[in-house]
C-alpha cells in the first residue's frame, strides 16, 4: 500500500504525501461508511438524552445550604414544599364555607397521593402567609418526593387531575418542581424549533460562501456527525453523573458552529490549492499540512476555555464542559479525519453544482472564475489591512476606548439565582409565582430556613428566636417545629428574596451564637455560597486559560508577544458582550421586543459560561488568523506583508464563519427561557464584535505598532519552538536581516512532524505545482535556511 501511495504521490505533483495523508485517504469510501454507522448508533445512544437530564444545578453541592436543604428534606418534608396549587376563590373570600371545604378536600386528597408528603394548606394551618392580601386566593403546599425524573413522572401524573375548576374554585399547578418541569419541556421544544431554524439558514449561507452546493454540504455533515455524537456521549454521562439539560443547546451551537469553522477553513484551503493547479491528492497533503494544523491548535484552545469550567462545582456549568469538549473533539475528527476522505473522492467535484451559475448570463461559468472571486475578495481585506495599518494608533485607540465603553453597563451588575422568571409569561408556573410575589405578604418563597441540631431545651430554642428576631433584617421569626435532637425555624427577610440585605441577613443568620449547630438554607443562602464558590475557583479557571491558550499561541507563532496580544485581545472583544448582557437582560431594556421577563439580576454562573464559550470561540477565529499571518511571515520575513496577508486570505473566511455561527446562536436565542435567550444572543454579538472589529480593525492595527517585536522570542524559548512548535507554514523562512544563521547541525524549525510524514521544508524541496507559491525553482524555498 505504501508503494501504491507513493505513487499516487508522485503522479499527483512529485510532492511527498506524509503519513496522515495517507491514512484518511487510504481507505476513503471505508471510512465515510464507518461514519455513517457511527451516526447511526449515535442517534440510537443519543435519543432521549434531554429527559434524562436535570434543569437545575446552580448550587454548590458541597455548601452549607446544599447540606441544609437536604436534611430539612429528609427531617422536615413540609418544611421545603415544591409543590403549591394556587386555589382562586374569584370574588368570594377563601374562607367562606363552601370554598374552604373544598380547600380542605383537595389537601386531603393530595395527601393521599403516592409520592407525595409534607401537605399543608392555608385551611389546615391559618398562616398567613399561605393567603393572599385580598382573600381571593390561598395556598395548598407539598412536597413531591424523589429525583427531579421521579418528580416530573409524578407532576404529570398529578397535574391533570387538579387543574382546573374544582366547584366554586379554579387551581393552577405551580412550585420549584413544576417551574423544572416546564422549563425542560420548553427548552426542549425550543431547541428543535432553533435546529429547524439554522439549519436551512446555515445551508444558504454556506452555499453563498461557496457557491457550490456540494462544498456547502460538507461542513453540514461535519456538523451533524459532532452534535449526534455528542449527544451520545451525555446521555453516557448521564448514567454517572448530573447533566444539565441547557447544556444540549450549546452542543448544537457549537456543533454547527465549530464542524463550519473548521470545514470552511480546510475545504477553503483545498479548493486554493486545486484552484492553483495542484492535484486532489498532494491539495489534500497540503491542506492537512497547512489548514489541518491549523484545525488542531484551534480545537485545543477552545476545549482547554470549555476545559475550565471543569474546576467549579455547579453541575450547571461542569455540563456545558462535557458537552463543549466532546464536540470540538468530534467537530475536529471529523474535520481532519471525513472531510479528507470525502475530498479525496470528490477531487474537482467539490466545485459541482455552482448556483453562482443561475444568476450568470447564458449559465456558464468563465475560466477561472473561483480564482477571480476569491481574488477579489482578499483584494478587498488586503485594502483595509493597508488602511488599518496606516493609521495604526487612531484605530487600535477608537476601538479599544469604543469596547471599553460598551462593556460599561458590566460594572453595575447584579448577581441573582435563575427561577421562574426564565420562563414565559404564559407558562402556568410562572403565572403562580407571580401571584404569590404580587399579592401574598412577606416574601413568598423567599424565606431562610435555619436548621437547629443536637439537644436543646424550650428554653434554649426560644433565646435563640429572640436573639434572630432582633436581627435588623428580620421581618418575622416562625417555629421551631421540633422532630428529635433536630428543629428549625423560618426566618421571613423584610425585603425582596435575594436583594442585598437578604444576603447579608444569611452572614447574620450564620454568625448568630447559638447553643447548637446551625445552618441556613433558602434562596438568598444557596445564592451566597453560590457565588463563594465561583469567586473562590474563578481565579483559578482563569490562571488555567490564560497559562495554556499562552503555550498553544506560542507554540503556533513561536513568538513571546503575540500569545499576550491574543490573550489580551481576546478578552477585550467580550466586554460589549457581558455589557449588554446586563443592559439588556437585567435592566430589561429591550424586554418587550425580545419577549422575555427582566428578574433585576443576572444568573451567577451565567457569565463564566459565557466567557469560557465566547474566548474560546474568539481563539478559534484567532488562530485561523495567526496561523496565514505566520506562513507569510515565514516565506518572507516581511511584518507588514504577512498581516496583510493574513487579513486578505482570512478576513472573509473568518467574517463567513462568524456570521454562520452568529446565525447559529441567535435561533438558540430565541427560546422562550431567558437564560437561553441570553445564552444565545450574548455569544451571536461576541462573535461578530470579534470578527468584525478585533480581528479586522484591532488586530491589526496593534501588529503594525509592535512592528517585528511581534515575532520576537529569546534565544532558548526560539530553540524550543524550533524543536516542538507547530505551524502552518508549508516551509521556511528566509533569514531577516540581521538574524544569525543557524548552525548547520541545529535541528530544523520544524523537523518531522509524524512517522514517515514529509516536514514541510522537506516538502518544499519537492517539485511544487504549476502556479503555486511553493512551486521549484523558488529561491526563497531552496534554501532551507532556519532560524538560530
Amino acid at each position: 500500500m505504501s508503494e501504491v501511495n507513493s505513487a499516487r504521490g508522485r503522479r499527483s505533483g512529485g510532492r511527498p504525501v506524509g503519513g496522515w495523508t495517507r491514512f484518511v485517504t487510504a481507505r476513503p469510501r471505508l471510512s465515510l461508511l464507518v461514519a455513517l454507522l457511527f451516526t447511526a448508533l449515535a442517534v440510537v445512544a443519543g435519543s432521549g438524552v434531554a429527559d434524562r437530564m436535570g434543569s437545575g444545578g446552580w448550587e454548590d453541592p458541597d455548601a452549607q445550604s446544599t447540606y441544609a436543604t437536604k436534611a430539612l428534606e429528609r427531617e422536615f418534608p413540609g418544611s421545603q414544599p415544591n409543590l403549591l396549587l394556587l386555589v382562586d376563590a374569584g370574588r368570594a373570600s377563601v374562607d367562606d364555607p363552601e370554598v374552604a371545604a373544598e380547600g380542605k378536600r383537595l389537601a386531603e386528597r393530595l395527601a393521599a397521593e403516592p409520592g407525595v408528603t409534607g401537605v399543608g394548606s392555608y385551611w389546615r394551618s391559618g398562616s398567613p402567609a399561605l393567603r393572599a392580601e385580598d382573600g381571593h386566593e390561598a395556598l395548598v403546599a407539598a412536597r413531591v418526593t424523589g429525583e427531579e425524573k421521579a418528580a416530573g413522572e409524578t407532576l404529570d401524573r398529578l397535574a391533570p387531575h387538579y387543574r382546573g375548576a374544582h366547584g366554586p374554585v379554579e387551581v393552577t399547578v405551580g412550585g420549584p418542581v413544576a417551574v423544572r418541569h416546564e422549563m425542560q419541556r420548553t427548552i426542549q421544544e425550543d431547541l428543535l424549533r432553533a435546529e429547524m431554524i439554522a439549519l436551512p439558514v446555515t445551508l444558504v449561507l454556506l452555499v453563498m460562501v461557496f457557491g457550490s452546493a456540494v462544498a456547502a454540504l460538507l461542513p453540514l455533515g461535519v456538523g451533524i456527525i459532532a452534535i449526534l455524537g455528542t449527544n451520545a456521549v451525555l446521555r453516557g454521562l448521564t448514567e454517572l453523573t448530573d447533566v444539565s439539560v441547557f447544556a444540549i443547546n450549546l452542543t448544537t451551537a457549537l456543533g454547527l458552529g465549530l464542524a463550519i469553522d473548521y470545514a470552511l477553513f480546510i475545504v477553503r484551503r483545498f479548493r486554493e490549492e486545486l484552484a492553483d493547479g495542484a492535484e486532489p491528492l498532494a491539495a489534500i497533503g497540503t491542506t492537512l499540512r497547512t489548514a489541518g494544523r491549523t484545525v488542531l491548535f484551534s480545537a485545543l484552545t477552545v476545549a482547554v476555555s470549555l476545559a475550565a469550567m471543569l474546576v467549579f462545582p455547579q453541575y450547571f456549568l461542569r455540563s456545558f464542559a462535557y458537552a463543549g469538549i466532546a464536540v470540538v473533539v468530534l467537530a475536529a475528527g471529523a474535520a481532519l479525519i471525513l472531510l479528507p476522505a470525502a475530498l479525496i473522492l470528490l477531487g474537482h467535484r467539490v466545485d459541482s453544482l455552482d448556483l453562482r451559475r443561475l444568476f450568470r448570463r447564458g449559465g456558464r461559468e468563465p475560466s477561472g472564475t473561483a480564482e477571480k472571486d476569491r481574488d477579489g475578495e482578499g483584494a478587498v481585506w488586503g485594502r483595509l489591512a493597508t488602511l488599518v495599518m496606516r493609521r495604526a494608533p487612531v484605530f487600535a485607540v477608537a476601538t479599544t476606548v469604543g469596547l471599553v465603553v460598551l462593556g460599561l453597563p458590566f460594572l453595575g451588575v447584579r448577581f441573582g439565582t435563575a427561577d421562574d422568571r426564565q420562563l414565559p409569561d404564559g407558562a402556568e408556573s410562572h403565572v403562580v409565582q407571580q401571584h404569590i410575589r404580587d399579592g401574598f405578604p412577606g416574601s413568598p418563597g423567599g424565606g431562610l430556613e435555619v436548621l437547629a441540631e443536637g439537644r436543646a431545651t424550650p428554653a434554649q430554642y426560644a433565646a435563640y428566636k429572640e436573639r434572630i428576631s432582633a436581627l435588623p433584617q428580620v421581618l418575622r421569626v416562625d417555629g421551631p417545629l421540633v422532630e428529635g435532637d433536630s428543629a428549625y425555624f423560618t426566618v421571613l427577610p423584610k425585603g425582596e428574596a435575594v436583594d442585598a440585605a437578604a444576603q447579608r441577613l444569611v452572614g447574620d443568620l450564620r454568625a448568630a451564637d447559638a447553643p447548637f449547630d446551625t445552618s441556613v438554607t433558602g434562596t438568598a443562602a444557596v445564592l451566597v455560597d453560590s457565588k463563594d464558590a465561583i469567586g473562590e475557583r474563578l481565579p483559578w479557571a482563569a490562571v488555567f486559560i490564560a497559562i495554556v491558550t499562552l503555550l498553544l499561541v506560542f507554540l503556533l507563532t513561536g513568538s513571546v508577544l503575540i500569545p499576550l496580544q491574543a490573550v489580551l485581545l481576546n478578552a477585550l472583544s467580550l466586554t460589549a458582550m457581558f455589557g449588554a448582557v446586563v443592559w439588556v437582560f437585567q435592566d430589561g431594556h429591550l424586554s418587550g421586543a425580545l419577549a422575555f421577563t427582566s428578574p433585576g439580576s443576572i444568573e451567577t454562573t451565567l457569565p463564566v459560561l459565557m466567557f469560557c464559550v465566547a474566548f474560546g470561540l474568539s481563539m478559534d477565529y484567532g488562530v485561523f488568523l495567526l496561523s496565514r499571518m505566520k506562513e507569510e511571515y515565514d516565506k518572507t520575513g516581511d511584518h507588514r506583508s504577512a498581516v496583510r496577508f493574513g487579513l486578505q486570505r482570512t478576513g472573509g473566511l473568518i467574517t463567513a464563519a462568524a456570521v454562520i455561527l452568529a446565525v447559529v446562536m441567535v435561533a438558540i436565542g430565541t427560546s422562550r427561557v431567558t437564560n437561553t435567550k441570553m445564552l444565545g444572543l450574548g455569544i451571536a454579538l461576541a462573535v461578530l464584535m470579534d470578527a468584525m472589529v478585533v480581528r479586522s480593525l484591532l488586530v491589526p492595527a496593534v501588529m503594525r505598532l509592535t512592528g517585528r517585536a511581534t515575532w520576537w522570542a529569546p534565544g532558548p524559548l526560539r530553540r524550543f519552538h524550533d524543536r516542538f512548535g507547530l505551524s502552518e507554514a508549508d516551509g521556511p523562512r528566509p533569514r531577516p536581516a540581521g538574524e544569525p544563521a543557524a548552525s548547520p547541525d541545529a535541528p530544523g524549525p520544524q523537523g518531522e512532524t509524524a512517522e514517515g510524514e514529509a516536514a514541510p521544508d522537506e516538502a518544499a524541496a519537492g517539485t511544487g505545482a504549476p502556479g503555486t507559491r511553493e512551486a521549484a525553482g523558488d529561491p526563497d524555498r531552496d534554501k532551507a535556511e532556519v532560524r538560530g
